[in-house]
């Protein structure tokens, strides 16, 4: 019976976790709980950091910008007929040149999400989790994050309320979105938490700060905005306020003021008189704005961090397909030093049961500090080629973590063979494909995939088909090859085995392999 050790936090309990691998839940998990290995927490460490002119003496933060985004993405969503919501829609020119959507936060935000969505990973899983990470790291709450957003085709209708809009209008928008008068008090009070309005989006609103440290004449909506508390709420119960929203210039867009009003200022209060009913409150908000998805769009269970996640797996013939180059890392959550003994323990296809000791690889920490992992690797470990592999299993201080007696499976009937090369022939990149297919499998096809984009900018792939060769000396192996002229950052493994698509995840960029003779 499997058990979990003692090192395994509360959270990855707390939802039932999902059964590796999985190639999806896993690129997401490890966006929304590997901080620090992915460029996206970067962006908000410190929280004052702005990725265009002027820095942290900007005025603008990353983090404002996410969220800010994040709403006009949701805020199209039609509770009746089910459309808009959370689909990167935001990221089309046509929404970005509406009158609703005004400033160049959203073309900002585009660049940095676009570029880490794969094909796993929508940009606006990328985007909600980009939020989620903001939030988390800069003092907020843990928010439940789910996965499984589906990027738009098109632009979506227009719909985000603008400042100049009178109380019912905002009533009458934040209730087509799915939210009550109460709710909206408090998703704007929470979104409000961070960032300002920018002088040159709002010039009738926002006076020119001539100021050293905010160069981009941002009036904030507290004193405190690229922190999350509830001082958006004490210091506006206070009269202390400086919400260019509520005390602003222009009171036609004196917006925040016509809406933490409108019930008579009870909802504020309780928010500047409980900071923790701030902070819960938001964490619910926020997960809702960031699930309000189209009709038809299913999102995952909230992803809790498993336990004991392999990754990295790496496996590769040798010239004479004689033997297997293998190697992996695995994470251990909730460990919060590499200070424990692991070992690795894997079968193979003969009946044997191997182990190795791993080493010590670094500490990640997640959700602004609140939670720990350790990493431990293996060297590249050379494995006969008719054992192979199929199955690992971890020894973590003598407790052995097995996924509930299943085992972490190791696919091992398609992998690339040490011939691959790639040459660099007048500017152009030839590569020579060569990839590896147990015998005991008959694939009706075999090809390489290479990440691109599809017209309207969304993350797909393009496949290349390989052609059978001769099966290898030692009869384990059968080599698919192809030549590319392809330009490409990275490349992929698939085939379709006995009606199943089978992908190797393993992506390679062509410095991986050796250089071809020319």
């Amino acid at each position: 019976m499997f058990r979990l050790a003692v090192f395994v936090c509360a959270v990855a309990t707390a939802n039932a976790a999902y059964t590796w691998p999985s190639p999806q839940l896993d690129a997401i998990e490890a966006m929304r709980w590997d901080q620090s290995r992915n460029g996206v927490t970067k962006l908000v460490q410190p929280c004052n950091d702005f990725v265009s002119a002027g820095g942290v003496k900007s005025g603008r933060s990353n983090a404002a910008d996410w969220i800010r985004t994040a709403y006009h993405d949701m805020a199209t969503y039609d509770i009746t007929s089910g459309t808009g919501g959370m689909d990167a829609s935001i990221f089309f020119n046509e929404e970005q040149a509406r009158p609703e959507d005004p400033g160049n936060g959203f073309q900002l935000t585009a660049a940095e999400f676009t570029a880490i969505a794969t094909r796993h990973i929508s940009i606006a899983d990328a985007l909600a989790i980009g939020v989620v990470l903001a939030i988390e790291n800069c003092g907020g709450p843990e928010i439940a994050f789910r996965g499984g957003r589906v990027d738009a085709s098109e632009p979506n209708a227009p719909g985000v309320p603008q400042p100049q809009d009178p109380l019912a209008s905002h009533v009458a928008a934040f209730a087509r979105q799915g939210f009550t008068q109460t709710e909206m008090i408090g998703l704007v009070a929470c979104g409000h938490t961070f960032g300002g309005v920018q002088q040159a989006v709002f010039p009738q609103t926002v006076p020119v700060l001539n100021d050293t440290n905010n160069t981009q004449s941002v009036s904030h909506f507290d004193s405190t905005f690229v922190t999350f508390d509830n001082n958006v709420a004490t210091e506006y119960i206070s009269g202390t306020t400086q919400n260019p929203l509520v005390v602003g210039l222009n009171d036609t867009t004196n917006s925040d003021k016509r809406i933490f009003g409108s019930d008579g200022n009870a909802t504020m209060a309780s928010f500047a008189n409980s900071a923790d009913l701030f902070s819960s409150t938001c964490a619910d908000l926020f997960a809702r704005m960031l699930n309000t998805v189209p009709t038809g769009v299913q999102l995952t269970d909230v992803i809790t961090p498993l336990p004991v996640k392999p990754d990295n797996i790496k496996l590769d013939l040798s010239v004479d397909g004689a033997t297997i180059q293998f190697s992996t890392e695995v994470r251990l959550w909730g460990l919060p030093n590499g200070n424990h003994q692991v070992l690795l323990l894997w079968d193979d296809h003969v009946g044997g049961v191997s182990n190795v000791t791993l080493s010590a690889e670094d500490v990640d920490t997640a959700a602004g500090g609140r939670y720990t992992a350790s990493w431990f690797n293996t060297s590249i470990l050379t494995l006969q080629a008719a054992a192979g592999i199929t199955s690992m299993r971890f020894s973590v201080d003598g407790t052995v973590e097995d996924q509930g007696g299943i085992g972490f499976p190791v696919e091992d009937t398609l992998m690339w063979s040490k011939s691959t090369c790639f040459a660099f022939i007048n500017a152009n990149t030839v590569g020579q494909l060569y990839v590896a297919v147990r015998n005991t499998v008959t694939p009706t096809r075999v090809y390489v995939e290479i990440p691109t984009r599809d017209d309207v900018n969304r993350p797909t792939v393009t496949q290349i088909d390989l052609t059978q060769q001769a099966a290898t000396t030692n009869g384990t192996y059968t080599i698919w090859s192809a030549q590319t002229t392809n330009k490409f950052s990275f490349i992929g493994l698939g085939a379709e085995i006995d009606g199943v698509t089978v992908s190797r995840d393993d992506l390679r960029s062509n410095t991986n392999f050796a250089r071809c003779a020319v």
